[in-house]
C-alpha cells in the first residue's frame, strides 16, 4: 500500500477543521480518509468518479489518482469496470488480517524488547496521551487515526520498512471493521491497551509484550462493524452539504 501513509497530509495531531490548505487531490484525500475512518462513508458505499469531481471540481483524472491512493491504503477497492467502493473485507479475509497481524506485530514486539529507547517511549506515550484526548473530546475520526497511527509507529521503530508497508496496510483494511462504540454500549480501552504495550516495552519483558498486544488485537476483532446502510448521501458524509 507506491504506499501512502496511514495518516493522510495532515500531521495525525491535526483535525479537518484546523489542518492548512491542500492541493485540491490531497484535500479530496483528505476528506474521503476521515469520511471513511469515521464510518460516515461505510464499508460497500460506491464512490463515483463523476459524483466526487462535482463535489470539489475535479476533473476525471484527478479523481482516479485519489482513489488510487484510497485503494493503496486498503480503503477503497477498484474494480475493472465496476468503478470504486469502499472496502468490505468479508468475515473469512478479517480472521485472515487479525491472524496476519498477530504474527507481524508479534514480532514486532520481539524486536523492539530491550530497544525502545527512553526518547522513542516517551513519544509513544504522547501519541497514547493525544489517543486519549480526541477521545475524550469526542473527535472520533482523530481518535481512529491516531489508534491506527499507534501500531505503524511502532513498526517504523522495529526498522523493517517492508514490514511497516505490510501493517499499513492491514491497519487501515481492519480499522474499516472497527463499530461504533458510542452504539454497541462499550467503552474504549485502545489507549489504555497500547500503554500496556508499552509499559511490557520498557520492561525488556517480549513475553508480556506479546501477550498484551495479542490481547489489545483480540478485543479490536470484536468491534466489529454492522453492514452499511442501502442510502447514503455523498456530499453530506463528506461535510460538503
Amino acid at each position: 500500500m507506491h504506499a501512502a501513509p496511514i495518516s493522510p497530509p495532515a500531521s495525525p495531531a491535526s483535525s479537518p477543521s484546523t489542518v492548512p490548505a491542500f492541493a485540491p487531490e490531497d484535500r479530496m484525500y483528505l476528506d474521503v480518509y476521515d469520511a471513511i475512518m469515521s464510518h460516515r462513508l461505510h464499508a460497500g458505499t460506491k464512490l463515483t468518479e463523476q459524483g466526487l469531481g462535482e463535489i470539489y471540481g475535479l476533473a476525471r483524472h484527478h479523481v482516479r489518482r485519489v482513489l488510487a491512493r484510497l485503494a493503496a491504503d486498503g480503503l477503497v477497492d477498484l474494480e475493472r469496470n465496476r468503478g470504486a467502493r469502499i472496502a468490505s473485507p468479508g468475515a473469512r479475509e478479517a480472521e485472515d488480517m487479525f491472524e496476519l497481524r498477530h504474527v507481524l506485530e508479534a514480532k514486532v514486539m520481539d524486536k523492539l524488547a530491550g530497544r525502545l529507547s527512553e526518547a522513542d517511549g516517551r513519544a509513544m506515550r504522547e501519541l497514547i496521551a493525544r489517543e486519549r484526548d480526541a477521545w475524550m473530546r469526542g473527535d472520533r475520526p482523530l481518535w481512529i487515526r491516531l489508534s491506527a497511527d499507534f501500531h505503524i509507529e511502532l513498526a517504523k521503530l522495529a526498522g523493517n520498512a517492508l514490514l511497516v508497508d505490510a501493517l499499513r496496510r492491514l491497519v487501515s483494511r481492519t480499522t474499516l471493521l472497527i463499530s461504533n462504540l458510542d452504539n454497541a454500549g462499550q467503552q474504549p480501552c485502545s489507549f489504555d491497551e497500547h500503554a500496556a504495550v508499552i509499559d511490557a516495552l520498557q520492561h525488556q519483558d517480549s513475553a508480556q509484550a506479546q501477550e498484551q498486544m495479542a490481547r489489545h488485537l483480540g478485543e479490536c476483532a470484536c468491534r466489529l462493524l454492522t453492514r452499511a446502510p442501502a442510502r447514503f448521501d455523498l456530499r453530506s458524509a463528506l461535510g460538503k452539504a
